[in-house]
Parts: structure tokens; sequence; C-alpha cells
């Protein structure tokens, strides 16, 4: 039955990405099938073979020990500040983003972030049927993050037409920034994020080259990577790490805005209907929850929780899958999958915002098919919770 749900699951997903195509005639179903079939493949190798699970265990494990040095800094300032025993969220969970971009940093500055980044990115553009620019910045939003790509590739911003400059925002949105993948294995089982970033790279070309289908002419694909000016390492590093600090400090502000909304929100809910803005979203989303592969029964408190990620973001989310205790393995497997990417309203502005600042003119077209950006990497995000879930 979880097969016949799966092959329904792609097939909405489809015909939603196809229901809303710039040129429906113009969609090049090889490479499509091509990325789909590397999905199911990608997609049993990290969740059900003893090679996927060594290889998820050594990439958790290195964020373990990542996490654990961090923790040193964290404690030297802040020791003493938390009760015995107990963990807080922004000293646990959201400081040791400050190391992690330093980490990051020093990779960028030794040259070999951006060489790894760009190959990947030339061998990519092989499969996926699209430009180079497009599967660089595809790989580069995973390490670098959502609005710091578009620096990498300031040089090309004003001269990128309408249509691959969708095609560039779909892939930031539908990826994670490197530096919040630790904080996320905090929060959910580590195979899930690795499943979902990998799945998610290819889930990106795959719905844009519906939405959004067009060939790349070849005097017209080259990729120019803007190289950072010259820094002394310390220069390059405190950078680094004040950027950390600020994504830090981002992501606690966020969390305490969208949390406290949320529970007054579901207060008035609770107060007028009876039932919570949680709830109501979850009736909404259990159809497409239930195509994810989650079972009815359970498909509306799954699909509050993917509503709660749309409208507020992936941290809020993955806390409010946390008190669900009685979830089964498979639902909390699909909808953990789901919740790894940046699919949510304020990415809008978040993306829009950071190409403004590098082209004002550009920034505009972005924010114009804002919406259609959002139901795009959503889309990605239901179409890789529906590949992991054949496998749970």
């Amino acid at each position: 039955m979880k097969y016949l749900i799966a092959i329904l699951g792609v097939l909405v997903v489809f015909g939603l990405a196809f229901l809303i195509s710039n040129d429906k005639r113009r969609i090049r179903y090889r490479p499509i099938v091509i990325m789909i079939l590397l999905q199911l493949i990608l997609g049993f190798v990290l969740l059900n073979t003893g090679a996927g699970e060594f290889l998820v265990l050594g990439i958790a494990n290195t964020f373990d020990s990542l996490l654990g040095y961090a923790a040193a800094g964290v404690d030297f300032v802040f020791g003493g500040m938390a009760n015995e025993g107990a963990g807080p969220f922004f000293l646990n969970v959201l400081l040791p983003i400050v190391f992690i971009s330093a980490l990051i940093g020093i990779l960028q500055y030794i040259k070999l972030l951006p060489i790894i980044v760009k190959y990947i990115g030339i061998v990519l553009s092989k499969v996926n049927g699209m430009g180079k620019l497009e599967s660089y910045n595809a790989v580069a939003s995973a390490i670098l993050g959502q609005s710091e790509v578009f620096i990498s590739v300031k040089k090309q911003i004003a001269l990128i037409p309408k249509h691959r400059m969708y095609t560039l925002c779909a892939s930031a949105m539908s990826t994670v920034s490197m530096s919040i993948v630790g904080a996320y294995m905090t929060m959910i089982e580590p195979r899930y994020v690795v499943t979902a970033l990998v799945l998610n790279l290819f889930g990106g070309f795959i719905i844009a080259s519906i939405v959004n289908p067009y060939t790349v002419p070849k005097e017209e694909d080259i990729l120019e990577v803007q190289e950072e000016g010259k820094q002394s390492f310390f220069e390059m590093l405190g950078e680094y790490i004040m950027d950390g600090f600020k994504v830090a400090i981002t992501v606690a502000a966020m969390l305490i805005g969208f949390v406290a909304l949320i529970a007054m929100i579901n207060g008035i809910f609770a107060a007028i209907l009876g039932i919570s803005f949680q709830q109501l979203l979850g009736y909404i989303f259990a159809p497409l929850a239930f195509v994810m592969g989650v079972p009815w029964k359970e498909a509306v408190d799954a699909g509050s929780i993917m509503a709660t990620k749309l409208v507020s973001n992936e941290f809020v989310a993955m806390l409010e899958l946390g008190n669900f205790k009685n979830m089964s393995e498979r639902t909390v497997g699909i909808v953990s999958v789901f919740l790894v990417s940046f699919a949510n309203f304020s990415s809008i502005g978040i993306i829009s915002g950071a190409v403004k600042g590098l082209n004002e003119k550009q920034g505009n077209v972005v924010a114009r098919f804002g919406l259609k950006l959002l139901y795009g990497a959503t889309l990605v995000s239901v179409l890789s919770a529906t590949i992991a879930g054949l496998f749970l």
C-alpha cells in the first residue's frame, strides 16, 4: 500500500508543479526521470543499507564532535548560567553555529570549499540539464546559506534573466546552510537530516524543471564565482565568527517572536472556535501529509507541524515535532525530512532582501515571484519526504 501512496504522492507533486509551469511544452522529461531514479537510489542507500548507516553515523559523529568543541567556548562565556543538568536551547543548539561558521570560513579561506562546490556543480549540470551557474548555486547554497550564496555570484546577478533567477532562488530556499545542520541534528535524527539534504538537492532541480523549464545556450553557460576581497586570516575569521553569531541571534529572536505569536493565536482560536490555529491548519494540510506516506490517523498532527514550518520556520516546527511523543517512527521520519529546508514565508523576504542588496532591480524581480518561489520550494520538501517514506 505504501508504494501506491508514494506513487500517488509523486504524481500529486508533479501535478501541482505542472499546474503553475511557465511553459509546459518546454519541459524536458529525461533529466527529471534520471533525477527521480537518483533520489530513489540515494534514499534507499541512506535509509536502508549498512553503507548508508555508516555514512550517516560518520557525519553525525563529526557534527557531534564539532558541537562538543563548540561547547567549550560556550561554557567558557556562559558557564554557570544554566541550572545543573539543564540544557538551554540558545546555549546548546544555537550558539554552536558560531563555531561551525568559523570552520566554514577557514575552509573558504584555504580555497578548499570553493573548489569542491564548483566541480560538484559542474558534474551536477551534466545530470540535471541546467546551466553550470544553477548547479553551482544549489551546492553553494547548502554550504553558505540562502542569502550569502548570492554574494559569490554577484558579478553575474545583474545579467541573469528572470527565468534563471527563479531557479537560483528556488535552490537557495530548498536547501539549508551547513552552519545550522549541527543544530538540526540535536533536534531530529541525523539520518533524516542527511537524507533531506541529499534529496532536496535533486528535488530542487526536478521541481524547477517543471515549474520553470528552459535551456541555457552554451555561450551563456558561464560560471564566474566572485573571489572574496583579500583579507588576512584573522580578519576573515573574525568576520565569519560574527556572521555565525548574527545567525544565532536572528534565529533566537525569530523563535521568541513566532512561538509567542503562535501561542497567542492558538489561544484566540481555542477561545472562539474551540480548536487551536495549528489544529485547523493540520486539517488543511492533512491530505498532503497523507500522500507523503503518513497514516491517515496521524495526518492531522503531521499537517499541523508542516503548516507550522510554513508560517514560521523549521526550528519552531522541529520543537513542535518533539512534543508529539506518541507519533509513529515512520511519521516522525517523513515529517522530519519535510522540515529540513528554508521553505517558509520569512525566507521570501530574506532571499529578496539579499538579492536587492546586490542589485535593486533583481531584488524587485525576486520579490514579485516570491509566492511562486515558496510554492515550488514546498513541493521540493513534499517530494523528498515522499521518497523517504518509501524506505521507512
